[in-house]
């Protein structure tokens, strides 16, 4: 008797645990298997959120079918302590282990409230933009230059929420005086900035951050970018150039930036600065000289004057020999890479050619054809 006991208890114990291991195979599936989102949504964790109040949000808004299973498939894994407050993108079909990591891997949020604070050579633009999770685009909300009257109450009132995030956008062929003002004028940075950093330094690109970083931190962290993108192309420059320092080449990289929009030129236009400075040819370029003029504070807003390109100033190309002293801008990657790797060309002149590019030329002759040529054009523009 005991022993068909024995025997009854012994086989109930393994269907017991047939059954919880075939639960637990079944639950391994669910929480890996593609979940029911349709589309995408936006997914905010307040700070101090539990897996729990998480949990049950994803299962109100149709993005897992069991939110018990959820919170198991965390607790295993040993991510249920690791929540991060943020609003974060839940792509369509995430499974529940996907959206576990999504919201415990740290870093910034994916959607929600973005303030993007883009700082160009003339002027700033501080957007407030919303990521609609269906289309992965972001619609603006709000638009204004800090610098200029007060914020709208919708960018008032994503600060007040907490939960944007950041991001400062510089345009390539800013000048540092312009990054430091711009920097001063927004109020989710903090700290003084106490010395204008050195021109050039700053690398043109765009920088996530949260609200209360110190604009001196920031500020380090471009000059470390450019820093580093500088040295790899110094690393990586062509033979024979006329750069003794990564320095000269940064200063030319400065000058091709200010000088061409056109992506495809730089390489070219680098190619007629280089074969100048290999002749002993001055480098006659107006944003060197008006650089000088505007003493690094602002656009000049006209034409050279014949008086200014004849006054004698560091940067004036038309009278000295050589580089400048300094950079005139913070030029971009592209642009850097363009003075060390250049085009093989025997260019010694262009000119603008009325399509937003340049016109190149081998001899004065052929430039001032060009020269004459882009006269007219500016003529018959000017009586439309």
């Amino acid at each position: 008797m005991w022993r068909n006991l024995a025997s009854t208890a012994l086989t109930a114990f393994v269907v017991i645990l047939f059954v919880l291991g075939g639960v637990v195979l079944w639950g391994k599936d669910q929480y890996g298997a593609k979940g029911p989102l349709s589309a995408a949504i936006c997914l905010k964790v307040e700070r101090g959120e539990t897996m729990g109040g998480v949990s049950r949000d994803l299962v109100a808004q149709g993005a897992v079918r069991n939110g018990a299973i959820l919170r198991i498939g965390a607790q295993y894994t040993k991510k249920s302590q690791a929540l991060k407050a943020g609003s974060f993108l839940v792509p369509e079909g995430a499974s529940m282990a996907e959206i576990v990591d999504i919201v415990t891997r740290g870093g910034q949020s994916t959607c929600g409230t973005e303030i993007l604070y883009r700082i160009g050579v003339l002027k700033n633009r501080l957007q407030l933009r919303e990521l609609d999770p269906a289309t992965n685009r972001y619609v603006e909300v709000a638009v204004f230059d800090p610098a200029e009257g007060d914020a709208p109450a919708p960018y008032q009132a994503a600060r007040k929420a907490g939960d944007a995030r950041y991001r400062v956008a510089l345009a390539e062929g800013i000048t540092s005086w312009r990054v430091v003002q711009a920097l001063k004028a927004v109020d989710f940075l903090s700290g003084a900035v106490v010395k204008t950093p050195a021109e050039g330094s700053l690398a043109p690109d765009s920088y996530e951050l949260s609200a209360g970083d110190s604009r001196a931190d920031l500020i380090g962290r471009m000059q470390a970018k450019q820093s580093a993108i500088l040295a790899e192309a110094w690393k990586n420059r062509a033979e024979g150039l006329p750069f003794k320092t990564p320095e000269e080449a940064l200063v030319l990289a400065s000058i091709v930036e200010k000088e061409t929009g056109v992506a495809e030129e730089r390489r070219r236009v680098a190619s007629v600065f280089i074969n100048r400075l290999e002749k002993g040819i001055r480098l006659q370029t107006d944003p060197a000289v008006i650089y000088g003029v505007t003493k690094w504070q602002g656009a000049l807003g006209r034409g050279l004057r014949q008086s200014e390109l004849r006054k004698k100033t560091p940067y004036n190309t038309y009278l000295i020999e050589g580089l400048p002293p300094t950079p005139i801008a913070n030029p971009g990657r592209e642009a850097i890479a363009a003075v060390l790797n250049p085009e093989k060309t025997d260019f010694l002149f262009f000119v603008a050619d009325g399509s937003g590019g340049h016109a190149f030329s081998r001899t004065l002759k052929e430039h001032n054809r060009n020269v004459a040529r882009w006269r007219k054009i500016e003529a018959e523009r000017g009586n439309n």
